[in-house]
């Protein structure tokens, strides 16, 4: 049975309460705010869902996860990388980031990346719990991604891309730079071949939670801003 949370309490129920169809169903309702959100994602779920619906928390199993020593980068996408054609940052723009991902996309229809859910995010972003990667071409913004930083472990939310290849550039060069503070693992949530081309793999939900008990208390050396 679904557990529907109560506004005035944070906690969420068991991993394992989760549904198995649709997978990782987890719980409805309660709100986005930034308290809630952190508790979400250091219990090892996330918030999906689309206008009009109520607020949902899924925990998938298997998780998709890509460890940052696992990086596999494509030739073609070397060959960019080394022409240094692209200008990508750090957290210069979240707002302008998190717009852009929630834009229309030809292949979905709708967004679950709602206005509410744009709000909650900057929250997180002003206490410095959310980041973003832009990725410029002559000073435009054409790719980025954005996502959340505990401990040692990065949990990636959405990214964009306007012109070829700039959001891949973009999520390879924030994996190297997490791998070199001292991340241990970057949770990708679902699969797709996008992702796996990168080298991302399933693990078992089991096996994610325990990162998380591991790692979310353990320092890390980011430097969002140099």
């Amino acid at each position: 049975m679904l557990t529907w949370l109560q506004r005035d309490a944070l906690d969420f129920p068991s991993l394992d309460k989760a549904l198995r169809e649709p997978n990782g169903l987890l719980a409805a309702g309660g709100d986005l705010s930034a308290d809630r959100l952190i508790q979400a994602y250091r219990h090892g779920c996330f918030p999906w869902y689309q206008e009009g619906q109520p607020i949902l928390w899924w925990s998938p199993d298997p998780r998709t996860v890509l460890f940052p020593g696992e990086l596999h980068i494509s030739r073609s996408l070397n060959k960019i990388l080394r022409q240094a054609r692209y200008q990508v940052t750090f957290d210069r723009d979240f707002a302008a980031v998190i717009q852009a991902c929630a834009a229309p996309r030809t292949h979905a229809d709708g967004t679950w990346i709602t206005s509410s859910m744009q709000a909650a995010y900057l929250e997180l972003h002003r206490r410095g719990i959310a980041h973003s990667v832009e990725v410029r071409l002559d000073g435009e913004l054409v790719g980025g991604l954005y996502g959340l930083a505990m401990g040692q472990l990065f949990f990636g939310e959405s990214m964009f891309s306007r012109a070829d290849n700039a959001s891949k550039l973009g999520f390879a060069t924030l994996i190297e730079h997490l791998r070199d503070w001292g991340f241990v693992l970057i949770d990708c949530q679902m699969p797709t071949q996008h992702l796996q081309n990168f080298g991302a793999r399933a693990i078992p939900r089991i096996e994610f939670a325990g990162y998380l008990t591991r790692h979310l208390s353990q320092a890390n050396t980011a430097d969002w801003l140099a």
